[in-house]
């Protein structure tokens, strides 16, 4: 019997290498073509999105723009391949006075549409979009509990809303009429959000033109209860039974 080592098979590390390029490229291209991971970094959508959550966004849904490839390489006006966005759904989008800030609202206002917030109520042409009691949200990061909303927009789509009922900054704004090709933007934390209520011009959202759009976000993945969503200690497992939201984990966005 043989004692003698036997060699890797010659080639062996060219496919390892082979396998590796291919998964990158395919990794590439779903990014840039199908989802797109993202993390919150701010309390602006709470409590359907929370600080440490990650989640996934369709670049499908919305078809493409100047600003769904990396580094704008294939710049266009307008989109291809896909279907307007619809009222109520939560939205990636590049900040139009700041193309490189990621931001994540909820889709208010379509295309020619009147708005106007009278006492923390959306008018939409006209239109309130009805609030009703729904509890409390108290996370960890919260001082006390704040109420909670259903708020109703016109065609039935129903979400959370959280706000004060004290009068806010934010609570009036005169009347708007959304832009062709533009949309209004709404974070679902209507005290501590800034969106297209303040213009561009006041270092606010405004509107936001339709090739800013990234995509739908669509499920949360991934979420860990800390202060700073980068400072995940994965080097640390033994803090992940207490840094992470199990419960989270693949929870739709609605």
């Amino acid at each position: 019997m043989s004692n003698a080592i036997r060699k890797p098979a010659e080639g062996s590390w060219r496919e390892t290498v082979k396998i590796i390029a291919q998964a990158l490229v395919i990794a590439l291209i779903v990014r840039t073509f199908f989802y797109q991971p993202f993390n919150i970094p701010s309390g602006s959508m709470k409590d359907t999105l929370l600080v440490g959550d990650y989640l996934f966004v369709s670049k499908l849904s919305y078809g493409y723009g100047e600003h769904s490839f990396p580094f704008a390489l294939i710049p266009f006006k307008g989109r291809i391949f896909g279907s307007p966005p619809k009222r109520g759904d939560v939205v990636v989008f590049k900040l139009p006075r700041d193309p490189s800030l990621h931001y994540v609202k909820r889709l208010i206002g379509l295309p020619g549409d009147h708005i106007e917030v009278r006492k923390g109520i959306v008018y939409i042409n006209g239109q309130a979009a009805q609030q009703t009691p729904a509890g409390t949200y108290a996370g960890p990061e919260e001082h006390q509990a704040k109420p909670r909303f259903t708020e109703t927009l016109p065609g039935g789509v129903k979400h959370f809303v959280l706000h004060w009922q004290g009068p806010a900054e934010l609570d009036d704004i005169r009347p708007l009429d959304v832009p062709p090709h533009s949309y209004f933007m709404m974070g679902d934390n209507r005290d501590d959000s800034i969106d297209s209520r303040v213009p561009a011009w006041q270092r606010g959202v405004g509107f936001v033109p339709e090739e800013n759009l990234i995509g739908r976000a669509e499920i949360i993945f991934f979420s860990a209860a800390i202060d700073d969503p980068g400072a995940f200690r994965w080097s640390a497992p033994w803090t992940w039974p207490f840094d992470i939201r199990w419960t989270r984990f693949f929870t739709l966005i609605r």
